[in-house]
């Protein structure tokens, strides 16, 4: 379990730190309509990638827990 949740944490931080970068320079960059747009996805997905991971975590625990 604790091998599970290092690697679903490592690969959330990754995840985020790429998504903040990718915000942070498309809020610099976004003169059209359609970089606007990647910049309002990376800004929701910095909220809905943390939840997703909860979720897996919580439903693995949840199934482990139910096969021993």
């Amino acid at each position: 379990m604790k091998k599970v949740k290092r690697i679903m944490a490592m690969a959330g931080i990754i995840l985020l730190i790429a998504l903040y970068v990718i915000a942070f320079v498309l809020a610099f960059t976004a003169h059209d309509e359609q970089s606007f747009r990647a910049f309002i996805v990376a800004i929701i997905a910095t909220v809905v990638v943390p939840v997703l991971i909860w979720a897996y975590s919580f439903i693995y625990k949840l199934l482990k827990n139910r096969s021993e």
